[in-house]
């Protein structure tokens, strides 16, 4: 499947509708996802991106079946990890010696990862290459999320080829914004913004607004994953600057899994709690051992804050607990509160470990934390439900 984009400029990708996990299955793809290659037949002929090694094959030869492949002048790599890469060596084999633009440190991941001394250029930021007619003018994106991404912009067409920026992991053959499910599609781009570029939000608003500074008129935004924005394409890069402003809807989102239901109840009395209180508020209630990490990130991420729970376990906290709380580490939440739960039988240490972690990755707790002895009793239940109340309060 190939089809034209404008003018010129032709999509030449995969689209992968039974991809469910991604990211060594560190991202779920309830929607599949498709990787965005793209070919400029100008005077100079230009394949942006390739695609994931398993479709290298195929990709080669459907590409060949598009244009002569000897006749491919340059090829575009706007970011070096697999799923954009992994056709390259399959590609190159039959182009050895067509040059490659990418940034410096484009360069040091090809290379590091498949060992070719391939006819590589490398490009910064201001740096354009002629097609003829049209230039493609490119734009460093280091931790956008990768060191060596970068973008570029076709003149003349008015496209931006944004790489990961602005994608989402989305199969649909109808391929761009305004023809597909629009909460489905938000739903995406939201839950790629959560779980993959929060940690980089401050930089994100920087090059945001370098790019925008350039004053580039913009017809077309195409990422590597997903629907293309032809739309108002500024609609998603106004989202994005909003994504990155320390994102919050007036959500708080309890968090837990259990072994024997009793901290599944003191959940439950939180949430009830959290309900009854004076605030209107949004309450998520998530138990994780029944729910996608990834979705329970993006709940994260749209809450003012969170409350989480385990029993103690071996003087611990239950595995998907720890696995949830080790990714909220490395994504670097920023003005949000939280508070921490537990029931316990003997020891009891499972509350005061989850709110270390949480503190210690950047949210601010707003009470002590809660331990219920055994399983909870109707006293019991009512602190809990206190402290949900409490916890609404001070998350105003």
């Amino acid at each position: 499947m190939s089809f034209n984009i404008k003018n010129n400029v032709y999509w030449v990708g995969k689209i992968d509708w039974e991809l469910e996990r991604f990211h060594g299955y560190e991202y779920s793809t309830h929607r599949g996802s498709t990787y965005n290659s793209y070919l400029i037949r100008e005077e100079k002929t230009a394949l942006i991106d390739t695609i994931w090694g398993p479709y290298s094959k195929e990709f080669v030869e459907n590409l060949a079946k598009e244009t002569d492949l000897g006749k491919i002048d340059y090829v575009i790599a706007n970011h070096a990890e697999p799923d954009h890469s992994g056709a390259l060596p399959e590609l190159m084999r039959h182009i050895p010696d067509t040059p490659i633009y990418c940034t410096k440190n484009g360069l040091k991941s090809l290379k590091g990862q498949y060992h070719q001394d391939w006819n590589f250029n490398v490009v910064k930021t201001g740096d354009t290459l002629s097609l003829g007619n049209k230039d493609l003018v490119f734009v460093e994106m280091a931790m956008l999320h990768w060191p060596d991404s970068m973008l570029c912009y076709l003149t003349g067409d008015n496209l931006l080829f944004s790489n990961d920026a602005f994608g989402h992991h989305y199969a649909s053959e109808l391929m761009y914004n305004d023809l597909v499910d629009q909460a489905e599609l938000y739903a995406e781009c939201i839950k790629y913004y959560a779980n993959i570029l929060t940690p980089f939000s401050p930089m994100a608003t920087k090059k945001i607004k370098e790019v925008l500074s350039l004053n580039l008129p913009l017809d077309m935004i195409c990422p590597s994953h997903g629907m293309i924005w032809r739309d108002h394409p500024e609609q998603i890069v106004e989202q994005y600057l909003k994504w990155a402003d320390n994102y919050q809807e007036n959500q708080i989102t309890v968090i837990y899994d259990t072994m024997w239901n009793g901290t599944r109840k003191v959940a439950e009395c939180i949430a009830k709690g959290i309900r009854e209180s004076d605030k209107e508020v949004n309450v998520k209630l998530l138990h994780l051992e029944k729910r996608d990490k990834n979705d329970v990130i993006t709940e994260i991420f749209k809450s003012k804050g969170i409350i989480v729970g385990s029993p103690t376990v071996n003087r611990g906290i239950l595995t998907s607990v720890a696995a949830i709380l080790e990714l909220i580490k490395g994504l670097k939440f920023r003005k949000k509160k939280a508070a921490a739960f537990g029931c316990y039988g003997w020891s009891g240490e499972s509350a005061k470990i989850i709110s270390d972690s949480l503190e210690s990755s950047g949210f601010e707790m707003v009470d002590d934390v809660l331990k219920v002895n055994w399983n909870p009793d109707d006293d019991s239940m009512e602190k809990c439900i206190a402290y949900g109340k409490e916890f609404a309060e001070n998350s105003a």
